[in-house]
């Protein structure tokens, strides 16, 4: 935990390394103090076929799942963070977004916890 899941259209990896974009979300995400490092966790997953409002947009989007205990302005920040980072990897991309969900402590089970 946490889990920050990027989707992106595919030309977004063909302009930078998927190590790079993943690192550049993951270094943001350890810089706000809000998660051990270790338990950082970043995936990619790009899109060859997708429709960006009738359009086909390069576009960015990042799933945020952390688990509950953050405030709004915590989170806020991260998103900011993260969103920053990812404008300056790629100034010409239209769409970069992302949004935060949040884990409940009470229903969340790893292997781990069994």
């Amino acid at each position: 935990m946490p889990h920050f899941i990027i989707d992106c259209s595919k030309q977004i990896i063909e302009l930078k390394s998927p190590e790079d974009i993943m690192r550049k979300v993951y270094d943001a995400a350890d810089l706000t103090r809000l998660f051990l490092p270790e338990e950082i966790k970043v995936r990619i997953n790009p899109f060859q076929y997708y429709n960006t409002g009738n359009t086909h947009n390069n576009f960015i989007h990042v799933f945020a799942n952390i688990m509950e205990g953050r405030n709004t302005e915590q989170k806020a920040n991260l998103s900011k963070q993260i969103i920053s980072v990812l404008k300056a990897m790629f100034p010409e991309v239209p769409i970069i977004a992302i949004n935060i969900r949040d884990f409940e402590k009470a229903t969340y089970c790893n292997k781990e916890m069994v």
